[in-house]
This record gives C-alpha cells, sequence and structure tokens, in this order.
C-alpha cells in the first residue's frame, strides 16, 4: 500500500506530448536523433517540425536573432537548426592571417584593410564587420559591415563581400539590391570554408552568375545574388569562368584532326580563356585565423582582446593569451605586414606571479616616472580613483632569438617591462627602457563591442 509521501515513477511514454516536446528541446541533434531509434512513435514525434524543431531553433538562438524570418520557401526548421550551429562557429573576432592581396576601401589598400574582422548575428542573416581605430583618435572603434551571409529560398548559404564597405546595414542592401548593376559590380560572390574549427579561408565564388533572369530579392530580408553556374534556364552559362566541358572536348577532338595547326589554334584559345577567367577574378582567397578567450577570468585577469594608445598615438588592438605552462604574450594583431610579427609578442612572461600592494619606493618611482599615453582630450586619470593594485614583471620580444635582429647579450633594461593592474580590472604596460605606459581597455564586453562610431 502507497502513501501521499511515496514517488510513484512516471515514465517518459506517459508524459502529455507538450511535455515530451519540451524536454526533448534540451537535447542536441545527435541525441535526438539516437533516440528517434527507439520506436515508430518517438520517431514520429522527433521528426515534428513545427513544434519540436521550432523550439530547438527558438530555445537555442531564439535570444539572437528572429527565427521565423529565416524560414522562406523550403526551409524547415530542422534543417534550418543545422544551418544555425554551423553557421554559430563564425560569431565573434577573427584576425586575418598573412598579407592581404586584395584592395579595400579608398585610403586602404592592401596591408591597410584592417586585419580585424568581427562576424554578429542579424535578424535574419549574419555580418562580418572591420574593426579599425576611428581616424578621430581616441578609444573609438569603426565597425563597417563587409561580409553578409543568409539563406535562399532554398535553403543555402548566400555568402558575399561588399570589399569597399558601401552599405551600413541589411535594409540598405535589400534596397540597393533592387538595382542589379550594384550586384554585379559591387557585391562579390563567396565561399566561407572552415578549415577546422578557428581556421576559415574566404575566397571569390566563380561558380556563381548575377544576371537579371536569376538575380532575386526576397523583402523577407533573404538575399540571392545569382544562381549556381549551370542550373536549368541560366543563359550565357557558356560565357562565365569555365565553359561547359563538353563543349571543350569536342572542340579539341575536331581540331586535332584537322591539318597543320588545328591543335595549335585550340592550345592558344585555352590559353586566352585562362587569361580571362584571371582577368575576371576580382577576390584573392583570405584566410582568418579565430580569435578566442577574447574576456578576462579571474583565473586569467589579462587575457583577452585590448585597445591602447600606442606611441604614435594611434588606436591599437592587443592581444594577450595564456600558454598552457602558465606563461602570457602579448602580440598586436594588426602587425602582419611587419617582419617577424607572426611570432614575436609585444610583451611576455613565463613567471606571472603579481606584485601585491604596499609596493617598493623604486617600484613607486618607475611607475610616477612615467607618462600615460592617452588622447589629448582625455582627463588626467582615465581611470578615475582607481591605484595600482598589482604589478607583474614582463620581459620585451627584445631579448628573444631573432636572427639578425637580436644581439647575443642585451641590456637588461631594454627588455625588462611591467604591467600595472589597476582596480577597475583594466592594466597598462611599460619598459624600462621607454618613458611612457600604455594603457589598455576592453575592445569587448558581453560579445558587444565597446566604443563604437
Amino acid at each position: 500500500m502507497t502513501t501521499q509521501n511515496d514517488a510513484v515513477p512516471i515514465a517518459f511514454p506517459d508524459f502529455p506530448e507538450d511535455v515530451q516536446l519540451t524536454i526533448l528541446s534540451f537535447l542536441n541533434q545527435s541525441e535526438i536523433s539516437t533516440f528517434s531509434c527507439t520506436s515508430k512513435r518517438f520517431y514520429s514525434l522527433c521528426n515534428n517540425d513545427s513544434k519540436l524543431w521550432f523550439s530547438l531553433c527558438d530555445r537555442k538562438f531564439g535570444s539572437k536573432t528572429r527565427i521565423k524570418k529565416w524560414v522562406t520557401g523550403q526551409i524547415t526548421y530542422k534543417r534550418l537548426y543545422k544551418t544555425l550551429c554551423e553557421l554559430e562557429g563564425l560569431i565573434g573576432f577573427w584576425r586575418r592571417s598573412g598579407q592581404s592581396k586584395n584592395c579595400g576601401s579608398p585610403g586602404n589598400v592592401g596591408d591597410q584593410t584592417p586585419a580585424l574582422v568581427y562576424f554578429q548575428w542579424g535578424d535574419c542573416f549574419i555580418s562580418g564587420c572591420r574593426v579599425s581605430g576611428s581616424r578621430e583618435g581616441g578609444y573609438d572603434v569603426v565597425k563597417r559591415p563587409c561580409f553578409w551571409i543568409c539563406l535562399n529560398s532554398e535553403g543555402e548559404c548566400v555568402s558575399f563581400l561588399d570589399p569597399n564597405c558601401r552599405v551600413e546595414g541589411f535594409e540598405e542592401l535589400v534596397a540597393k539590391c533592387d538595382d542589379l548593376g550594384f550586384v554585379e559590380n559591387e557585391l562579390i560572390p563567396v565561399n566561407v570554408n572552415f578549415m577546422g574549427g578557428g581556421h576559415v579561408v574566404v575566397e571569390e565564388n566563380v561558380n556563381y552568375v548575377s544576371s537579371s533572369g536569376s538575380g532575386e530579392i526576397r523583402k523577407s530580408g533573404v538575399v540571392k545574388v545569382g544562381s549556381p553556374r549551370g542550373e536549368e534556364g541560366d543563359e550565357g552559362v557558356e560565357n562565365v569562368i569555365g565553359s561547359p566541358v563538353m563543349s571543350d572536348m569536342y572542340q579539341y577532338f575536331a581540331n586535332r584532326t584537322s591539318p597543320g595547326a588545328g591543335g595549335e589554334r585550340w592550345s592558344r584559345r585555352q590559353r586566352r580563356r585562362e587569361k580571362v577567367k584571371k582577368c575576371w577574378k576580382k577576390w584573392e582567397p583570405e584566410h582568418y585565423v579565430k580569435i578566442v578567450n577574447c574576456s578576462p577570468t579571474p583565473a586569467r585577469p589579462l587575457q583577452g582582446l585590448w585597445k591602447g594608445i600606442c606611441d604614435d598615438m594611434k588606436l591599437d588592438f592587443y592581444l594577450v593569451a595564456y600558454d598552457d605552462i602558465g606563461g602570457i604574450a602579448c602580440r598586436r594583431v594588426e602587425d602582419s605586414s611587419k617582419p617577424f610579427s607572426g611570432y614575436a609578442p609585444v610583451f611576455w612572461t613565463s613567471n606571472t606571479t603579481f606584485i601585491e600592494s604596499p609596493f617598493s619606493p623604486e617600484e613607486n618611482y618607475i611607475y610616477d616616472s612615467r607618462t600615460h599615453l592617452r588622447p589629448p582630450d582625455a582627463s588626467d586619470c582615465i581611470h578615475g580613483d582607481e591605484a595600482v593594485a598589482r604589478i607583474l614583471y614582463i620581459n620585451s620580444s627584445y631579448d628573444l632569438v631573432i636572427p639578425d635582429l637580436a644581439e647575443t647579450s642585451v641590456n637588461p633594461r631594454q627588455v625588462e617591462g611591467r604591467i600595472w593592474q589597476y582596480g577597475n580590472g583594466t592594466f597598462g604596460f611599460g619598459f624600462l627602457r621607454d618613458n611612457h605606459i600604455v594603457d589598455l581597455k576592453l575592445i569587448t564586453r558581453n560579445d558587444h563591442l565597446l566604443d563604437t562610431s
């Protein structure tokens, strides 16, 4: 005989369907797929697109984007969930790896284009913005949209690039795309391919065609720049990059039967075609590496992506990372065009033990005798009433063994420096050879850019 205090177990099949769907919405895609194999009833339940898969999409992405605006045409919520999970890996900061061979906006050509890109969610798209310091000085950063990723009516990802950053927002993009000339001349269809979890390659999609017959604008927010080459109904396919294979084969074998220089004429035509292909290419592939751990933690207080006024009074970005053995290294983000910048840090240390207050008279003198680098209109103390809380010893990259750049014996005062951590969590750094301190501020908080203009 059971009493009121005895708990009666309830099996999952005995729950109402809405409760079952709520429970399943906490599982991931592979777990749901496994569970659907247990019975016909649960197979039907796990394939309920309007209830279960919408709940999964809404629970995971509803606070970041507008789920219903992504779904047009033949897209199901199940397919949308898988697609958004893949696209989610783009969200965050990425650093261009290597030198750029592409031209950017006026005044920013080649390696002068910003190396920092920030991907973020939109209503029914993902946008990627180039991030650079404001030309007006100060700690403000400029965010200029250049990448756009959305879905077409068939549920396929459409990615394209605005190399000159002429479009400020998605609504303006949709309005401008009514002019197909803008689509063909200003937007470059691209493929954004993952090469592992933290590396992507952006390359031009040369098999994409934009024409008046295939260009399409969806007011729901989904933009289709063109149609893949070779689809039924496309006109002028033979004029796009890469002529049909069968036509080339026929021409080749036909010329082989002709006397004299028939084969040579075909070879010359092929060489001309290859030359045209290169002329039509608008974008050279670029590689980007994801910046992880963009914010400090209690265990790693210096970690993250920071910004500071450097000695030429321009805003620069600094990435501070902890290694597996407890060391710290700081590198400039936009330093790829300089020699050895790929591995030469601004500062580094293998000992992360802070010196706590109170400090010695010598340490107080080292700090007090230095000038803080700051914008001209900044207050005398950019940290308010915050005092130095802790000090950390660092070294500069001068003492790294770099061929032709470093001598075997280095003056310790040339390489030794300090990190001064303030009470509000920010910090500044400087070296004994210099008479200034570079004070750093966070560039992002809770995945949102700070001080944008």
